[in-house]
């Protein structure tokens, strides 16, 4: 099925890249996580049935998309995708998201529960956001004692600086070392298409505002150490599909149990084996099984 990379300037005066690709009547829409765009989807984007018509959106600030203001918070990028969907006339359609991406499609479906008919959070961020700590003076966290501005965040030599340094560098070497510890530590996409997203992660220029975004996610109705709950994740009523890999070393597994707690009886949780953050490279093929069997 062909894919085309294409481009939607919105009315807020962003420009959003996206990948379509041709199919059936039933749309899906993906949006990928930190340190990615929708280039990471392209091989299950290859894989899904042809009956769905796919569109996997670039973030502000990601691949091709235009990064023209700061943001502050995931709810800013989901009403990016508010004017992208409404501009191509999409009204009814399923919603997944990777990682980062799943905070986005949890603030959408959450606010507008008309659009979505179901929705799939893949290795997603859970209700009460990602949690980044100060460090020790050997570099080890300082859990309860939590970053919270942007400075604060720009200057964590642990997990923010390392990355912001290697984007600026273009070294390549060093994201490739930091995927293959935490997300690609059991497979490793072919050589020639692991450089192809190695050089798509360098297209990101918003890394601390997604950082500080997801330390002030919470859609829960608790108090995640930073910021109170707004109680959103309360209001998604459509099914969810919550799929959390049983070797994921970077959402751990308390983030999937709390989304399906704090979503409720409408939301399943299950368990990919031998699979990390990245099921796409890890088994493709049961994950593509997963996906089509929920959202058939």
């Amino acid at each position: 099925m062909k894919t085309e990379l294409k481009s939607l300037l919105l009315t807020n005066g962003e420009t959003l890249g996206y990948r379509e690709r041709e199919g059936g009547k039933e749309v899906l829409l993906l949006i990928h996580g930190n340190m990615t765009s929708s280039k990471h989807w392209d091989i299950l984007i290859d894989a899904l049935d042809p009956k769905y018509k796919i569109y996997a959106v670039d973030m502000r600030g990601f691949g091709i998309s235009s990064y023209n203001r700061k943001f502050d918070s995931l709810k800013e990028l989901c009403d990016d995708i508010k004017l992208f969907v409404d501009k191509l006339n999409l009204k009814k359609f399923s919603i997944m998201g990777w990682s980062t991406g799943g905070g986005v499609a949890m603030h959408f479906a959450a606010n507008y529960p008309d659009y979505i008919k179901k929705m799939i959070l893949l290795e997603s961020v859970g209700t009460r956001g990602y949690p980044i700590f100060k460090k020790d003076a050997s570099g080890r966290p300082i859990v309860g004692e939590y970053i919270k501005t942007k400075q604060e965040l720009e200057n964590d030599l642990v997990q923010v600086k390392p990355i912001l340094v290697a984007y600026q560098s273009r070294n390549k070497e060093v994201l490739k070392a930091i995927w293959n510890g935490v997300i690609y530590n059991h497979n490793q996409p072919p050589v020639q298409k692991y450089e192809e997203y190695l050089e798509d992660m360098l297209t990101q220029r918003n890394l601390v505002d997604i950082d500080y975004s997801l330390q002030y996610f919470n859609i829960s109705n608790d108090f995640n150490g930073v910021i109170n709950g707004t109680g959103e994740a309360a209001m998604i009523k459509c099914p969810v599909l919550i799929i959390w890999g049983k070797n994921d070393l970077v959402v751990p597994e308390y983030m999937a149990l709390d989304i399906k707690k704090d979503i409720g009886e409408n939301a399943e949780l299950v368990y990919l084996e031998g699979c990390g953050h990245s099921p796409l490279v890890d088994n493709l093929g049961l994950l593509v099984r997963t996906v089509q069997d929920f959202l058939a």
